[in-house]
């Protein structure tokens, strides 16, 4: 039994690192650097009203992920199990229905309580997750995008991290902020590197003062992110320097670190105990492999 586990802990590793950096390339990576800018395409569902929505900003601490789903066809990936890699079928996605997928993974954690669980809440996302933590005062929302959206995904993810996103959510009565209007705050992005592959054609500048801590789980993501984070105005919370499997245990130990006010440096040791947990890659490695501030 315990060949098997660690054989099927050894698979989905090197499925997951394998799939998250196969098609980079330095020459996407060398043209963003050099414009400095993206034009993020706007999300889909919100952008199109002209006034904002009020909504009630969340007295506790809110936490944003934007998945990219794993997509064989349509990511410059090296290419993973046909079931594993459906940027269509977020059930069995590598990022998010398999064992260390983010909904797979979050809803075994007994610090987490599903409270919705919503099908194809956009035209380019195909699920949503609501959790609530059992202790700390605070949601964690979770956006499955489909496998062909990574460019829309990514820059949902800035949006939101620079405070222009009007993505919103509800809770019984009650409809929150996951951008504008939440005061403290978590975004997360987890999947392929999609900017290995494009350009955005601006970054989104800060839009207030408040404060928006970000992780990044995509490979090497610090060489890539550095300037849209910057325009951004978040704080890399945790990012990384190299090849990785972009798994949720990672973003599990960052999201438990950032609630219990740990300093980023903390956070980055927990992470990379956590890679180096179920990766057995060496804790020096790992601590190589994650990086926090600039």
């Amino acid at each position: 039994m315990r060949f098997g586990l660690r054989s099927l802990l050894l698979l989905s590793a090197l499925a997951a690192a394998a799939s998250s950096c196969g098609g980079g390339t330095g020459a996407a990576r060398d043209a963003t650097k050099q414009t400095g800018v993206a034009r993020v395409a706007a999300s889909d569902s919100r952008v199109a009203a002209a006034e904002e929505t009020a909504v009630r900003p969340f007295a506790g601490k809110m936490i944003y992920v934007v998945v990219a789903l794993c997509d064989n066809v349509n990511q410059g990936i090296v290419p993973v199990a046909a079931h594993l890699g459906d940027g269509e079928d977020p059930a069995g996605n590598l990022y998010w229905g398999a064992l260390f997928g983010v909904k797979t993974f979050f809803r075994s954690r007994p610090e987490w309580r599903l409270v919705s669980e919503v099908k194809n809440p956009s035209a380019k996302v195909l699920e949503r997750l609501v959790f609530k933590h059992r202790r700390a005062d605070a949601y964690l929302v979770a956006d499955a995008y489909r496998g062909a959206e990574i460019k829309q995904a990514t820059a949902d993810f800035l949006n939101a991290a620079s405070g222009n996103s009007m993505e919103t959510f509800k809770v019984g009565a009650e409809t929150y902020g996951l951008s504008r209007g939440a005061a403290s705050h978590l975004v997360a992005y987890v999947g392929h590197n999609g900017l290995m592959d494009f350009r955005l054609s601006f970054y989104p500048k800060r839009r207030d003062e408040a404060r928006r801590d970000a992780v990044i789980l995509a490979c090497a993501s610090k060489n890539y992110f550095g300037d849209a984070l910057r325009d951004a105005g978040a704080n890399p919370l945790l990012w990384t320097t190299n090849l990785m499997a972009p798994e949720a245990y990672v973003l599990d130990a960052a999201v438990e670190g950032w609630l219990a006010g740990d300093s980023g440096e903390r956070v980055r040791q927990r992470a990379a105990k956590a890679y180096h947990s179920y990766q057995n890659c060496g804790l020096r490695a790992a601590q190589r492999l994650f990086a926090n501030g600039w």
